[in-house]
């Protein structure tokens, strides 16, 4: 007999991995020093998400301070090619780990940092999720419009083309 709550749970963090992968610009949540919630986008680093989300940034900007002073965030996700999104709920940190930086640094990031790993405060913020909830649905705009003008005739929400689960990661 297989579990198939395991088995479930499995399958909803496999989707998450699979939305985060499809994904290459996240919107960053933190909390200021007055509660204020405070988003902005970031580039995603590309590794294979096991549950960390990695992200560059500078030491001395707002949002290093922010996480310093209360490491609870969120990560959305939106990728409107699939009709996809996302949202992470975890605790980040700062990481200064050259090794690490390393390995992710791509090319493209010396847009915002231009002398590459050796820009003057560079670190990296490492986000360890504790739960994703996403919403999926049809990627055609055709297949979208048909399946909310199905639950809004039929008055049966489990028409709705969107599905939603939430995932403990």
């Amino acid at each position: 007999m297989t579990d198939t709550t395991t088995d479930t749970a499995s399958d909803g963090r496999r989707r998450v991995a699979e939305l985060v992968s499809e994904a290459k610009v996240a919107m960053l949540t933190t909390r200021t020093a007055g509660g204020q919630q405070v988003s902005r986008p970031m580039g995603l680093q590309e590794v294979e998400f096991d549950g960390d989300l990695w992200f560059f940034a500078y030491e001395d900007s707002a949002k290093v301070a922010q996480i310093r002073a209360d490491s609870a965030v969120n990560v959305s996700f939106s990728d409107t090619k699939n009709t996809s999104w996302t949202s992470i709920a975890g605790r980040a940190e700062v990481v200064h780990d050259r090794a690490r930086a390393e390995e992710l640094y791509t090319p493209t990031l010396k847009a915002w940092f231009p002398d590459g790993l050796d820009t003057p405060g560079l670190t990296l913020i490492k986000i360890q999720a504790d739960s994703a909830e996403y919403w999926e649905g049809p990627s055609s705009t055709v297949g979208f419009a048909l399946g909310t003008l199905r639950a809004a005739v039929t008055k049966n929400p489990d028409s709705d083309p969107i599905t939603n689960d939430t995932v403990q990661l």
